[in-house]
């Protein structure tokens, strides 16, 4: 689907940056969104004529809506909309920073949501097109103590992706939620404290361009896009378990390696 762009929000670093990367060597058109701008200008002037550049910062719904309204006013249709950005923040809820969990809940469901509002409309008027929203595992999870409000919304996008896919099922548009695992990103630096995470520690980890490489392969194809094995394992192996006893092992290896 080449005639038109495809918009990827949070596309300054990780898995965003990425799948920039895979589709600018394709030769497809972009338009990448982020609040740190020098990284979308790099790809810009390695990929000229084929990105163009937003800078926005997400945790502000009116910005949402301003990169909707800068890319109509230019005329660029958005054939494929990859909501990728997302911030995390781990820690007990009652000790946590209020202010942080608002931009949170800003970034990873109602700019989400705004922007699929938002796009969805020009896609219906051409009947075609794709939408592919990040959640994580953590989304197929019953709970994450210590991450409480990010798997919460996390939790949100998937069932949104879901209901919305359901919606759309007469349509050309697809809708398409990818799960990654513990992923080599910049969500350790934004989710405060997780350098402490047990969590961190534990699990192997994916790199940034695996899950991307995987995603971009399985894009057409996938309602429900799971990188590696011990990630389909723990979206899929969890259901046989008792609730309880997920959510207690969700919190063990969540705990603090300080915590006494």
């Amino acid at each position: 689907m080449n005639n038109g762009y495809i918009l990827i929000t949070g596309a300054s670093s990780g898995i965003g940056y990425q799948l920039a990367k895979i589709y600018a060597q394709k030769g497809r058109k972009l338009i990448l969104v982020a609040r740190t701008l020098a990284p979308l200008v790099a790809l810009q002037q390695q990929y000229v004529g084929n990105i163009e550049v937003i800078q926005a910062d997400l945790s502000c719904l009116e910005e949402a809506k301003h990169v909707y309204l800068f890319t109509q006013k230019q005329g660029w249709f958005i054939h494929t909309l990859i909501n990728n950005a997302g911030v995390g923040l781990l820690g007990d809820f009652t000790q946590t920073e209020l202010e942080e969990e608002i931009a949170m809940v800003n970034v990873n469901i109602q700019s989400l949501m705004i922007l699929t509002k938002l796009y969805l409309q020009d896609m219906l008027k051409m009947n075609k097109g794709h939408i592919l929203n990040v959640s994580s595992v953590a989304g197929e999870m019953p709970g994450g103590p210590q991450m409480a409000v990010y798997y919460a919304t996390k939790a949100f996008v998937t069932s949104f992706s879901q209901g919305l896919r359901y919606e759309l099922r007469h349509t050309g548009i697809n809708v398409s939620i990818l799960a990654p695992g513990p992923t080599l990103t910049n969500f350790v630096k934004t989710a405060t404290g997780t350098e402490n995470s047990t969590l961190f520690a534990m699990l192997k980890f994916q790199t940034a361009e695996t899950v991307a490489q995987y995603t971009e392969k399985h894009l057409s194809k996938g309602k429900l896009i799971i990188p590696g094995f011990w990630n389909k394992l723990m979206v899929y192996g969890h259901r046989f378990l008792p609730r309880a006893l997920v959510i207690a092992l969700i919190n063990r290896i969540q705990s603090s390696k300080k915590a006494s």
